[in-house]
């Protein structure tokens, strides 16, 4: 027990710990419908559109605590457009995806690029990798609301999401507006991959959104069972991750998306007998 909670003396700490298992439940929430959805490679573009709206911020002459709040409109809007093209193109999830990351991210490196001599140094490894352990009261306040909002409208619109995700044609044919259900998840999902973004980086955040979820489908037979085993699996890998990574002395992000990969290949390994 002591050594769980060593880590805690420390105010850092316990931030990084609220941090990580608030995203962490929160991409785990989004990830069942993302992955049920077969957009598993959503979250890499939008973790990447961020990158463009994170180096938009900064050109603009946004402080780096404050490059959230231009890089969340950007995402979402990112995230929206891929619904479109996914509805108008006729394009399938990881064309549309792949379209999108690719430009993002190259406006991103092009907006870095355009910043003045004079601005003010970036560590670019900390936006490519996260810095939960320089997570902020401020940044806790942040994560706190999205995962409020969040978490409000996923439990209001669940049930519809649920049977628009398994029977699309069935559930448009009982009154369902599925398009408007597509947009909301998809300008969730941008939110929430913004946030997570803080906390394990634009290069492994998709992971958090992915892994929890998918380890969830291999042990639970209802939505609503897989959504409980997703969250748990989520907040608990920040947890034993983030604890981990103190006592080793290794990147926390990485940590913990090897804690929750772990967790997948045991639950692989019992599925499989």
């Amino acid at each position: 027990m002591s050594w769980f909670l060593e880590p805690f003396m420390q105010g850092f700490m316990v931030r990084a710990m609220i941090a990580g298992v608030i995203v962490g439940g929160l991409c785990a929430m989004i990830g069942v419908f993302v992955v049920q959805r077969g957009l598993s490679f959503l979250g890499d573009g939008l973790a990447h559109a961020a990158f463009g709206g994170i180096a938009l911020g900064l050109l603009i002459g946004v402080s780096v605590d404050h490059v959230t709040w231009v890089a969340l409109p950007f995402t979402v809007l990112v995230a929206l457009g891929i619904g479109y093209v996914l509805k108008r193109g006729k394009l399938r999830g990881d064309v549309a995806t792949g379209v999108f990351f690719s430009v993002s991210f190259a406006l991103g490196v092009l907006f870095l690029g355009l910043r003045s001599s004079s601005a003010q140094p970036v560590n670019v490894e900390s936006v490519l990798f996260g810095s939960i352990l320089a997570i902020s009261p401020a940044d806790l306040i942040v994560v706190g609301s999205v995962a409020a909002f969040t978490s409000i409208l996923l439990a209001v619109t669940w049930s519809r999401l649920a049977y628009a995700t398994f029977d699309r044609e069935l559930a448009a044919l009982s009154g369902i507006p599925v398009d408007l259900l597509d947009y909301m998840l998809l300008a969730l999902t941008a939110i929430v991959i913004v946030v997570a973004v803080k906390t394990v980086g634009i290069a492994l955040v998709s992971s958090f959104v992915v892994i929890p979820a998918a380890t969830a489908r291999m042990l639970g037979h209802t939505v609503s069972r897989v959504g409980l085993y997703a969250l748990l699996i989520g907040m608990g890998g920040a947890a034993v991750g983030l604890v981990l990574s103190y006592h080793l002395n290794v990147a926390s992000g990485a940590t913990i998306i090897l804690t929750l990969g772990a967790g997948f290949g045991i639950a692989l390994a019992f599925h499989r007998k």
